[in-house]
């Protein structure tokens, strides 16, 4: 890695669309950006959201991008650049301490939730998962411990009832833009507000795999539909098996009816017992074939059958 060795200005470490956004203001602003931390996409990922490392490619601003083994290196660079700010916007590891401590107004970092609940990874998914009719973005000093620095700002977000959590990501980028807009300034004098976190409001949650999909029917229809909305397109999907075949699930209604879990109670729509209520399911998809729409056909699992 290499960087200039003269001082001051903005590092800034980034990715994904609030990444994206965050770092257009700061160019669009004619912020001294030194150069930009990002990853390269994973293989295999779905890459819905627009490139930090092209947006800081096409103004000329250098682009390093770090893994997790280049810690040292990271922070040598942050040392030799000497910034006034670090800002970090959806960067997806944590960021060493020796790199934060290098800057001398300090290092802040945008977080997708409503702090101090849902620190941690994947935050708008759990958000969603977990019922939740509101969440946000904060803006927040970086500390030893993910998502527990004090913070600066907040803005909240609704989440609408048959909101997935793309949906409602799409409504936080503005609302970061918004935060960071109001704030830069005072970052920049090192003025910024500081309201220290009630540690005893807070939650941690990890990341989300593939796996971490699967509905378990015994579960009450509200809290199917929930995973459901969490993980829907362009996330990997709630998804069952019949006779070994998977079957996603994309859009579904929480509905009244009984039925032992998982049995199909109608195929026309597709409707399937919980362990209290039923799931109507809107859109479905067995894996590897199109996505059908509710009740307009397809191969619809017979009713009478049990979804496991």
């Amino acid at each position: 890695m290499n960087g200039s060795t003269s001082s001051g200005g903005i590092v800034v470490f980034g990715y994904s669309d609030v990444g994206y956004e965050c770092l257009d203001l700061l160019i669009a602003r004619g912020e001294n950006v030194r150069c930009v931390f990002t990853h390269a996409d994973a293989p295999g990922e779905r890459v819905w959201f627009r490139s930090v490392a092209e947006l800081a490619r096409r103004h000329g601003i250098p682009v390093i991008l770090a893994e997790p083994q280049d810690g040292p290196e990271v922070a040598e660079t942050v040392k030799r650049l000497a910034p006034d700010l670090i800002l970090s916007f959806y960067y997806r590891r944590m960021i060493p301490m020796a790199a934060l401590d290098r800057a001398r107004r300090g290092a802040f970092n945008m977080h997708g939730s409503l702090l101090p609940k849902y620190r941690g990874r994947a935050p708008v998914n759990w958000a969603v998962l977990h019922g939740e009719r509101e969440t946000g973005v904060t803006l927040h000093r970086m500390a030893k411990r993910a998502d527990a620095g004090a913070i600066v700002d907040r803005e909240a977000v609704a989440i609408g009832p048959e909101e997935t959590a793309f949906e409602v990501m799409q409504k936080l980028v503005p609302a970061a833009r918004r935060v960071l807009e109001r704030q830069i300034d005072a970052l920049k004098r090192g003025a910024a507000p500081r309201i220290v976190q009630d540690e005893s409001q807070a939650s941690y949650f990890g990341g989300r795999r593939p796996e971490d999909g699967r509905i378990d029917w015994r579960q009450p229809a509200q809290r199917i539909v929930d995973l459901v909305r969490a993980v829907a397109e362009p996330f990997p999907g709630a998804f069952t098996h019949l006779d070994g075949r998977r079957l996603y699930v994309w859009r579904a209604h929480a509905g009244a009816g009984a039925g032992r879990p998982g049995e199909v109670v109608s195929s026309t729509p597709l409707r399937v017992a919980a362990g209290e209520g039923t799931v109507e399911i809107g859109h479905w998809q067995w894996d590897g074939g199109p996505i059908v729409e509710s009740p307009a056909g397809g191969e619809a699992p017979a009713a009478g059958r049990i979804l496991d």
